[in-house]
């Protein structure tokens, strides 16, 4: 392995090591916003991602990146506690879209403001600019990792090898 794939794979470690501690902040945190509003970061995470438009299970798991399994399980625990509800589909008879109902609308809108508070204190620790260029970053990378992902199968140990 030459000196410059040892440096770009050092920085896939960092990165991915990053992302993943990332993620778990975020969770944590978004488990502490959601909480009072008696929700779960994953339950706030699928009713969020419906708020702007009703989508399929699939839809949601695709812009979120889990899987349509754990998204169903949640938006059927959403319908069965009332925040949201499915609708029937025009593009797909099976595929029902999942919606907020008002109540589900509510209970986001109780997040509003510590999710505010979070947004402005990031951004006086970051600076507005750089807190954008983060978001920009993070979503160029996601990009980068769909295209990669996209052009073929990843390279895994070769056959045999321990």
């Amino acid at each position: 392995m030459t000196r410059v794939e040892k440096e770009l794979q050092g920085l896939l470690s960092r990165t991915a090591l990053g992302v993943f501690r990332l993620n778990g902040q975020f969770l944590a945190v978004s488990e502490k916003l959601a909480r009072p509003a008696g929700l779960t970061a994953a339950w706030w995470q699928v009713l969020g991602a419906v708020l702007a438009e009703p989508l399929p299970v699939s839809g949601i798991a695709r812009a979120m990146g889990i899987t349509r399994q754990s998204v169903q399980r949640i938006a059927d625990l959403l319908v069965h506690e009332g925040l949201a509800e499915y609708r029937p589909n025009p593009a797909h008879r099976r595929a029902k879209l999942l919606a907020p109902t008002h109540l589900g609308r509510v209970t986001v809108a109780r997040i509003e403001p510590g999710h505010a508070d979070l947004a402005t204190r990031l951004a006086a620790e970051l600076g507005e600019e750089a807190f954008a260029e983060t978001a920009t970053a993070l979503e160029r990378l996601s990009e980068a990792l769909d295209a990669v992902a996209a052009s073929g199968p990843l390279a895994g140990p070769a056959a045999g090898a321990p």
